[in-house]
C-alpha cells in the first residue's frame, strides 16, 4: 500500500462505489458472476424460431383426396416445374414443433440465388393452414411471392399441450415465429418480408406487428377481434355474463390444475344444425358452420376450445395500441359482413400510420371472403397491388 497515493486509492473506491451501487453515467461496469439455472427435463425454452426442415413426400400424411390435405379450391395436387409448388415444412419454436406449407412462385430454384419478396399468413380461429389462409397463399405465390401459411401453436398439426388451446399470447408469438424462421428458406429476402392475417389471425397479426417491425406492409382480411368477442360477446350480445363466464373459467383452471379431465366447448363443425336453427343464427356463425364443418371440412379444423382460455382471452383487444403501427395497412372485409364493425374500430385507431387503406368487398359477408370465386379474384388482386407498391 506505500505505493500507492491517496487519491488513487480515492479513484479506485470510487469506481468500485459506482459499480457496485448502479449509479448512472459512463461508470466501469463490473462484470457479474454467470447464474446456473438447475437444468431439468421441463425447462422453458424461448429462444424463437429455429431448425426448419422440409419434410419429404412420404412424411406427409394426408386426410383426403388432395395429397397435401388442402381443401380449397384449385389447390395444388403435385408439384410440377414452371409452376407454383408447396413445400410442407416443421420447425421449432421455442421447443414446440410448428406444422407449415411454403408456397414458392413459379420458375423458383433454391440453387439459383434470385431473392424473392415473403410473406406470412396466419389461419382463422378454428382453421388450418390447408383452409383460407393456404388459398391465399396459393393465390400469393401465383403473384410471384413466397408464402408461408403455418398452423398455430397447439392447433392444426403443430404441437402443444393440451390440444386447441386458445391463447393471445402463443398466438401473437407464433406470427413472430414465422418471421423468424422465414429467413432461412432459400430465396427470401428478409428486408421484404409482410404479413398477413384472416379472421382471428388478423387480430394477432395487428398485434404482433404494433411491435415486430420484420414485417413491412401489413393486410388484414375479414378481421376478428378474438379477445373482444369472448369478452363481450358477438356484437356486444354477452356483456351481463362476463363475471360469471370468468368465475368458470377460473374455477375450470382450478379443477385441471388438480388433476381434473379438460373441458373444452362444444366444436360447432361437429354439431347437426337444421336450416330453421341455422336462420336463427349470426351469418357468420351459419356460414361459418357450412364452411368449417360440411364444404371445406378438415379434420385438424375445430372450435373445441379450452374453456380456460377466457382468462387470457378476456384481456386481449387487438385494437389497442394500434396507433403502433407505422408500416404501410390495408384492411379489408365483406361490405355485407356481421364482422365488419371490428375491423372499422382497429382501422380507426391506426393513427401511426398514413399509409393506410380500408377496402370493402361489396355484398360479400365474412364467411363469402375465404371461398367465393369472385370476391376471392377481387381479393387477391387487391392483396398483390398492395404488396407490390409496399413491399
Amino acid at each position: 500500500m506505500k505505493n500507492v497515493s491517496r487519491k488513487m486509492l480515492a479513484a479506485a473506491l470510487a469506481v468500485g462505489l459506482m459499480s457496485v451501487g448502479g449509479f448512472a453515467g459512463n461508470s466501469v461496469q463490473a462484470a457479474a458472476a454467470p447464474f446456473t439455472v438447475p437444468q431439468t427435463n421441463h425447462e422453458v425454452q424461448y429462444y424463437g424460431a429455429k431448425d426448419l426442415r422440409e419434410l419429404a413426400p412420404g412424411e406427409v400424411k394426408s386426410p383426403n383426396k388432395n395429397p397435401y390435405g388442402l381443401v380449397y379450391s384449385d389447390a395444388i395436387t403435385k408439384n410440377e416445374p414452371g409452376k407454383v409448388n408447396i413445400h410442407p415444412v416443421t420447425y421449432n419454436l421455442n421447443g414446440n414443433q410448428i406444422a407449415a406449407n411454403i408456397y414458392t412462385p413459379a420458375g423458383y430454384d433454391a440453387k439459383d440465388g434470385k431473392k424473392y419478396k415473403a410473406i406470412v399468413v396466419a389461419h382463422p380461429n378454428g382453421g388450418v393452414k390447408e383452409q383460407v389462409a393456404g388459398l391465399y397463399a396459393q393465390k400469393l405465390a401465383e403473384a410471384g411471392y413466397i408464402m408461408m401459411a403455418a398452423d398455430a401453436s397447439f392447433q392444426g398439426a403443430s404441437g402443444g399441450q393440451p390440444r386447441n388451446l386458445d391463447n393471445p399470447a402463443f398466438r401473437v408469438e407464433d406470427i413472430h415465429g414465422m418471421l423468424d424462421i422465414l429467413p432461412s428458406f432459400p430465396g427470401v429476402d428478409a428486408d421484404h418480408m409482410g404479413a398477413l392475417g384472416i379472421c382471428g389471425g388478423g387480430s394477432y397479426t395487428l398485434k404482433a406487428t404494433q411491435t415486430d417491425k420484420r414485417a413491412k406492409a401489413v393486410a388484414t382480411l375479414s378481421m376478428f377481434n378474438s379477445g373482444i368477442v369472448r369478452r363481450d360477446g358477438f356484437l356486444s350480445s354477452a356483456k351481463d355474463t362476463t363475471f360469471q363466464r370468468l368465475a368458470d373459467s377460473s374455477a375450470e383452471r382450478a379443477k385441471e390444475a388438480a388433476g381434473g379431465d379438460i373441458a373444452r366447448s362444444v366444436g360447432m363443425e361437429s354439431q347437426d344444425l337444421s336450416e330453421e336453427t341455422l336462420k336463427k343464427m349470426p351469418t357468420l356463425y351459419s356460414e361459418g358452420y357450412v364452411y368449417y364443418g360440411k364444404t371445406h371440412r378438415h379434420p385438424n379444423s375445430t372450435f373445441m376450445y379450452t374453456l380456460r382460455s377466457n382468462l387470457d382471452l378476456f384481456t386481449f383487444d387487438a385494437a389497442a395500441n394500434m396507433d403502433l403501427i407505422n408500416q404501410p395497412l390495408l384492411m379489408i372485409a365483406g361490405s355485407d359482413a356481421d364482422t365488419l364493425y371490428m375491423t372499422k374500430d382497429a382501422f380507426a385507431k391506426a393513427t401511426g400510420t398514413t399509409n393506410k387503406e380500408l377496402y370493402l368487398v361489396n355484398g360479400a359477408t365474412h364467411i363469402q371472403t375465404y371461398w367465393v370465386p369472385k370476391y376471392v379474384k377481387e381479393i387477391s388482386a387487391k392483396l398483390v397491388s398492395f404488396f407490390n407498391k409496399n413491399l
